[in-house]
């Protein structure tokens, strides 16, 4: 049996300023090929080109990375204001009835920033545009203009529920983490358990409640470093046995008679 298929949405951007590529990040791919042992597809997200019904039967699980666009605020209810900063619509409308879909099923979701952004406004949640403006927050933001090593260095705490999903996963009910968001969860959606919380009480950890399937979604970037960091690997490790599981159901491996 080949290695499961995990998808990767990838974010639409321009080389040069001129040449639109739908990309995604290597570190994304290193992750799933050699933590998760899954083989990684980059999809290009958007509703003229794939179908979550298409999706949904090639893949076994699927990598919500993060992106610079955010989930446009129309999705949760709200006015576009120059404080939700760029969008990309294209990615809205793969993205948000592909979560609901893979929460339905069962199938995996594995949510990261804006990933994880999208899984709670995909179950009904709603979105700071700028959390750093809100009292007693701190600022989540990758440092301007700084290298990647610098970007993604592990910068606060992460508080995660005693006994919960991730407390099993990582064996550890406080972790540290890198942070290189603006936005964040205002109000989560009905079906969404926040299990971690940064210092300020930021929401960086989630799952679907009740949800058949793989929904563990995270505000931080787990993607960097994730062969050799404590708390990325087992995330990583999780998601791959997780879409192993969907890939046997799918060919029909191990099905009792």
């Amino acid at each position: 049996m080949t290695r499961p298929v995990v998808g990767i949405i990838g974010n639409a951007y321009e080389l040069n300023d001129a040449y639109p590529v739908h990309a995604g990040g290597t570190m994304n791919s290193e992750a799933v090929a050699r933590v998760a042992q899954c083989l990684p597809l980059v999809i290009p997200a958007d509703p003229n080109l794939v179908s979550v019904a298409d999706l949904i039967e090639v893949c076994d699980g699927f990598l919500l990375t993060g992106g610079r666009p955010n989930v446009h605020p129309s999705e949760y209810g709200q006015e576009e204001t120059p404080a939700h900063g760029a969008f990309d619509r294209a990615r809205d409308a793969i993205t948000l009835p592909l979560v609901r879909a893979c929460v339905e099923r069962g199938q995996p979701i594995f949510g990261i920033c804006r990933g994880f952004q999208e899984v709670n406004v995909a179950m009904g949640g709603t979105l700071h545009p700028e959390i750093r403006e809100l009292p007693g927050r701190m600022n989540h933001r990758m440092p301007p203009d700084a290298p990647l090593d610098e970007s993604f260095a592990l910068r606060h705490k992460v508080i995660l529920q005693e006994g919960g999903l991730f407390h099993r996963v990582l064996n550890a009910t406080e972790v540290m983490t890198n942070t290189l968001h603006g936005q964040g969860i205002c109000q989560p959606g009905a079906c969404i358990v926040i299990e971690g919380r940064a210092e300020d009480g930021t929401p960086e950890a989630i799952h679907v409640a009740e949800a058949p399937g793989f929904t563990l979604s995270v505000q931080w970037h787990p993607e960097w470093n994730a062969a050799a960091d404590p708390v990325s690997r087992p995330l990583f490790e999780a998601f791959g046995q997780a879409a192993a599981v969907w890939a046997a159901k799918r060919h029909g491996i191990g099905r009792v008679a």
